[in-house]
């Protein structure tokens, strides 16, 4: 099982990637497209070009989970964009992504924040 932490590093595909892709086809397309190694323990977010479907690409140091969600119904409103090829997100953000809500209006507490010193 995979469990989303705050610390966890989450990069999103801003471009779609072909579904047809299992393991091996989304570790190539980290490395080539994203630039990225996907043995480092980073969440990869694909989606494919209907905006139906969401893959997730993980390794955990044994080996590599892959995890689909793919909606019964309707599509993914809202998917992150931007000149890079890839968008970093927090892990409340990937939730309600995961959620088919928009994760630009996520209202959440720092991950981290600085704890003041009671005198």
């Amino acid at each position: 099982m995979i469990q989303l932490t705050p610390h966890m590093r989450i990069l999103v595909a801003v471009e779609p990637v072909d579904f047809r892709a299992g393991i091996d086809g989304l570790a190539a397309v980290c490395r080539r497209r994203l630039e990225a190694d996907p043995f480092t323990g980073c969440l990869f977010v694909f989606r494919n070009r209907s905006r139906t479907a969401i893959k997730i690409l993980v390794y955990d140091g044994q080996g590599f989970w892959l995890c689909c969600k793919r909606l019964s119904s309707g599509r993914f409103p809202v998917w992150p964009d931007g000149a890079e090829p890839t968008r970093s997100l927090h892990a409340c953000e990937l939730q309600l992504l995961l959620m088919a809500g928009d994760p630009t209006k996520a209202r959440a507490a720092p991950a981290w924040r600085p704890l003041s010193v009671a005198a």
